[in-house]
């Protein structure tokens, strides 16, 4: 039997955190990666405590480059291959795009496509390698997006339009790499209850969010897929009269 490795950035808490544990649960051997040491091991240790399986957590800023294709190694070194890289860390400001700062989108930009787009390019050759040691299965790569990178939305432009290259990024990744068994999904949620969204909670209120664990089951469902099912994007909108609304 295959024993399988996930790498989850932004896994130290909220969405990341919950696709870990529900990973771990499944007997994955799991990387995990955020830029806040402390919190970062604290959840390494709940996980291991909770589900018993191996949990490696590396401290890395999405917006340095170096960071990032370190991770992948220290993943490779650690467990040799890779059948899942979630791309969970992300970073959001609202503001109209007359007034956005160029610091503002310029760092959406490098955490939320810079920094995927060369996590991919480095975590290829493992994932091509894993994907042919599991026939079956392949290797998948999912990547948290938004619903606003689908449709846009007032105030959120520069977010929206990094979400919206990540989409991109996940269609083309699967076009190019599908026939190695590597396939990439997009997941483009409307509002999901977690600390990034907390600016948010008086509209919508906090319980008419999406809850993390929606999110992580749709991840879990794409591991489980063969090799020839390709997903490009999966968007998941709160109930309530504006399906297409963040």
């Amino acid at each position: 039997m295959t024993t399988r490795s996930a790498l989850v950035t932004g896994g130290s808490r909220g969405i990341g955190a919950e696709i870990a544990r529900r990973l771990a649960g499944e007997g994955y051997l799991l990387t995990i990666a955020a830029r806040n040491e402390e919190v970062l091991t604290q959840t390494a240790t709940r996980l291991r405590e909770e589900t018993g399986t191996e949990v490696h957590p590396v401290v890395a800023q999405m917006s340095d480059l170096d960071d990032v294709r370190a991770l992948v190694q220290a993943h490779a070194d650690r467990f040799g291959g890779l059948h899942a890289l979630v791309l969970s860390a992300g970073t959001g400001t609202a503001g109209a795009v007359a007034d956005l700062p160029v610091r503002t989108y310029e760092r959406m930009l490098d955490v939320n496509f810079r920094a995927p787009i060369t996590l991919i390019q480095a975590a290829l050759p493992l994932l091509r390698k894993s994907a042919q040691d599991d026939p079956q299965r392949g290797a998948k790569i999912v990547a948290l997006a938004s619903i606003t990178g689908v449709a846009g939305e007032a105030g959120l432009a520069a977010y929206g339009a990094t979400k919206a290259a990540l989409i991109s990024l996940c269609e083309t990744v699967s076009l190019e790499e599908s026939a190695n068994g590597v396939s990439a999904t997009a997941i483009s949620p409307g509002y999901v209850d977690t600390d990034m969204t907390a600016w948010k909670r008086d509209v919508p209120d906090r319980s008419a969010m999406l809850t993390t664990g929606d999110i992580a089951e749709m991840v879990l469902a794409i591991t489980r897929l063969s090799r020839n099912a390709v997903v490009p994007n999966i968007v998941i909108s709160r109930a309530g009269d504006q399906l297409w609304r963040a």
